[in-house]
C-alpha cells in the first residue's frame, strides 16, 4: 500500500487514470525485479504478488478512479467495484458452515468455512487483471477500473471494503460496523463475507475512510 501511496503522491496533477495505472504498475514491477522474482513466477502465482486497491479523486480531471474492490459516496450516491467471485465464494463458505453446523465460537477460533473456499479464492486471484482490476505489478485491466465523473459535486467519501455499510460520516460507518461485529461476527447473516472477525481481531478486514468537501 505504501508503494501505491508514494506513486499517488508523486503523480502529476494533470495525469490521466491510464497514466496512473501505468506508473503504479511499473513501481510494483520494479520491486519484484529488485528481489529477483522472475516474471513467470509472478504471473503464475498471483497469491504471491503485492496486491492492493485504490480509490482516487483527481482534482484536475474531476473524476473518481476505483481500482480494485473499494467504494465511495459522491454527494451521497453509492458506488462500489467488487471482485466478480466474492459473493459466490462467500455463499459457498456460509453453505459449508451451515451444513456442518459449526458454532460461532468454533468459527471465531478457526474458520473452517474459510479453509473450505481458500482454493476458490486463489483460483479467483488468477483472474486478477484479466476479468477484474487490482494493483499488483501486472498491467491493470482497464475495463475493470471504474471511472466516475465528479463534476459539480460537493462531498466525496472514499473507503475500503472493510466498511460493509458506507455512510456519509465516519461515526455512522463505524457504528454500523460495530453493530455487525456484535451481532454477526462470523459474517453469515447481516453481511455475508468470505471471512469472519476472528478472536483477537478488531474487525474482519482492514479499513480506511476519507471524507472531503470540494
Amino acid at each position: 500500500m505504501m508503494l501505491a501511496a508514494e506513486c499517488i503522491e508523486n503523480l502529476p496533477e494533470e495525469a490521466t487514470c491510464e497514466e496512473f495505472c501505468q506508473s503504479v504498475t511499473a513501481s510494483f514491477a520494479a520491486v519484484y525485479e529488485s528481489h529477483q522474482y522472475c516474471t513467470d513466477f509472478i504471473l503464475e502465482h498471483p497469491e504471491e504478488r503485492l496486491t492492493c486497491s485504490a480509490a482516487i479523486y483527481s482534482t484536475s480531471r474531476r473524476e473518481v478512479w476505483m481500482i480494485g474492490d473499494c467504494q465511495c459516496l459522491i454527494d451521497g450516491e453509492f458506488y462500489d467495484n467488487p471482485k466478480p467471485m466474492e459473493a459466490a465464494n462467500a455463499a459457498k463458505r456460509i453453505s459449508y458452515i451451515r451444513e456442518h453446523h459449526l458454532s460461532e465460537s468454533s468459527i471465531l477460533e478457526h474458520d473452517e468455512g474459510r479453509d473450505h473456499i481458500i482454493n476458490d479464492i486463489i483460483a479467483s486471484m488468477r483472474l486478477q487483471n484479466k476479468t477484474f482490476s487490482v494493483i499488483d505489478g501486472t498491467p491493470i485491466y482497464l475495463r475493470g477500473v471504474k471511472r466516475i465523473p465528479a463534476e459539480n459535486v460537493h462531498e466525496i467519501v472514499l473507503a475500503t471494503d472493510g466498511y460493509p455499510f458506507l455512510y456519509p460520516t465516519l461515526a455512522e460507518s463505524e457504528a454500523a460496523l460495530k453493530n455487525l461485529l456484535i451481532n454477526d461476527p462470523c459474517c453469515l447473516e447481516i453481511y455475508k463475507a468470505t471471512k469472519a472477525c476472528m478472536k483477537g481481531q478488531q474487525s474482519f478486514d482492514d479499513r480506511a475512510y476519507l471524507r472531503f468537501n470540494i
